[in-house]
């Protein structure tokens, strides 16, 4: 299949794009369904205004940040850790395999409950959830990374004297897994934000319990304001991403 060149292929995007606002538009306008059911995205930055001119808006924002970041970065050191651990040794990787299928498929939001019994309804809830999340991702990423590793590569480095654990671990197997580990990154950045919502359901400050206000009140522009808000701070959270994974691993070029 031909892939089309990068100006035609953003031109074709962005007119997708506009399509939509104006699908959407047409029919938030035409009256075959209440406004307070689908919100005009014209009706969007005049909310934006309202919110940010509260400093409603700007309060949200941080306090989703400020446990997502932990969160993130407790869930991406552990999976890792855990994974490749996991992937280097068979007497841990028998030892928790039966623990680590049992509890995968439970997803973050059925530990809700235990996490208002430990955490309280407070951002160290949030946290633990999101952290749950990007576990998981970032411990299969990167056991499948490790596992990948060529073992022609290792058996040359015991040849050149880096046979010891640590040697091995940080000169061969960690460098030859890590463009599997920073895709799991990249995947739990984006998963994380989709934990948010849920985290934030029971009554924690951010963009999630805004939300429910707002659709509470029927004030569904709201509700779509915030809804833009999680697709924009994943977005820049992402092109950032890229281009420091980009920069990392501009051996591969």
């Amino acid at each position: 299949m031909r892939r089309l060149k990068a100006p035609t292929s953003l031109l074709l995007s962005a007119l997708g794009v506009v399509a939509f606002l104006l699908a959407w538009e047409a029919v938030a306008r035409s009256g075959l369904v209440p406004a307070r059911l689908i919100p005009s995205p014209s009706a969007v930055p005049a909310a934006f205004l309202a919110e940010f001119g509260r400093g409603t808006w700007q309060a949200m924002v941080m306090a989703s940040l400020s446990h997502y970041l932990v969160g993130l970065a407790l869930g991406s050191v552990l999976g890792i850790g855990f994974g490749t651990a996991a992937a280097l040794w068979g007497v841990w990787d028998a030892f928790q395999a039966w623990v680590v299928r049992m509890l995968r498929p439970i997803p973050a939001i059925a530990w809700i409950p235990f996490a208002i019994i430990w955490f309280g309804v407070s951002e160290g809830a949030a946290s633990f959830l999101i952290a749950l999340t990007v576990f998981w991702i970032n411990y299969y990423a990167s056991y499948a990374a490790v596992r990948g590793v060529d073992k022609d590569l290792i058996e040359l480095g015991y040849a050149f004297g880096q046979g010891g654990l640590i040697a091995r671990l940080f000169k061969i197997v960690l460098p030859g897994a890590l463009p599997g580990i920073l895709s799991g990154l990249r995947a739990g950045l984006g998963q994380g934000w989709m934990t948010v919502v849920a985290a934030e359901l029971f009554g924690i400050s951010g963009l999630g319990m805004r939300m429910m206000e707002a659709s509470g009140l029927l004030a569904t522009h709201i509700v779509v304001l915030y809804m833009v808000t999680i697709a924009l701070l994943y977005g820049i959270s992402d092109f950032l991403f890229m281009q420091v994974q980009t920069r990392v691993l501009s051996w591969q070029r």
